[in-house]
């Protein structure tokens, strides 16, 4: 039952991050609509290839987890866990100032990305118009290394488990979470965005995941919060361990 907190926070983070995922890739999702063929463009043959763009991004994000859980392991190996999870909390908590509209700092960290993604973005465009679902999947899988603080955050965070798999799992559930917000078009689209402009909501989403990058934080607060049982294990045996 100690992985249950886990996925439910990185569940929680892909949903409440909705704001910054509307303004990163909002318009991203517009371009690759229409990028598909205009009679393509409605019913099932629209949500397949909106739904492969997607499964593909994710599936991004599953490999970098598994990339960096396995850091994560090597670092926690060397004695410096804590280290790793300060630095996740630190990035969580910049992640809420920046989607209460409080501080921007977190920017700056997603200009560490641009580099990778200024060789990956030719290869996308040659990808386009999208026809076929293969063709969208692997699409979508390129869209997942666009620089984004979010997902960087949300990474750090995983990887700090120190386990490949779990770290994988954890970047799955959270790319499930912003799919509602990505997933919407249209109308819809613009009533999502209008409700995620509110001060109140957004306020209210920076300081749940500040409070979640306190949580990560090691110290006497973690084992307060999680009713006793100790959060800031160096060496984790199995996935079950990570707080």
């Amino acid at each position: 039952m100690e992985l249950l907190p886990l996925f439910l926070t990185a569940l929680a983070l892909g949903l409440l991050g909705g704001g910054h995922c509307i303004g990163m890739c909002g318009g991203l999702m517009g371009a690759l609509t229409l990028a598909i063929p205009a009679d393509q463009r409605q019913g099932w043959p629209l949500w397949r290839v909106l739904l492969g763009y997607n499964f593909g991004r994710i599936a991004s994000y599953s490999v970098a987890g598994a990339l960096l859980g396995s850091l994560g392991w090597l670092i926690q190996d060397l004695g410096l866990g804590q280290g790793l999870r300060v630095l996740a909390g630190l990035l969580m908590i910049a992640m809420g100032l920046y989607l209460a509209n409080w501080w921007a700092g977190l920017t700056r960290i997603e200009r560490l990305g641009r580099g990778l993604w200024k060789h990956i973005e030719p290869r996308a465009r040659k990808l386009l118009p999208v026809t076929r679902l293969p063709q969208a999947i692997l699409l979508g899988s390129l869209w997942g290394w666009l620089p984004c603080g979010l997902v960087y955050s949300t990474l750090v965070w995983a990887s700090s488990q120190g386990d490949a798999v779990l770290s994988a799992g954890l970047m799955a559930t959270f790319g499930l979470g912003t799919l509602p917000t990505l997933l919407a078009t249209g109308l819809l689209a613009n009533r999502m965005m209008a409700l995620l402009r509110k001060r109140l909501v957004r306020i209210t989403a920076g300081l749940m995941i500040i409070l979640f990058g306190i949580w990560t934080i090691p110290g006497p607060h973690t084992a307060w919060v999680m009713g006793g049982q100790h959060g800031t294990h160096e060496h984790p045996a199995t996935p079950h361990s990570g707080h």
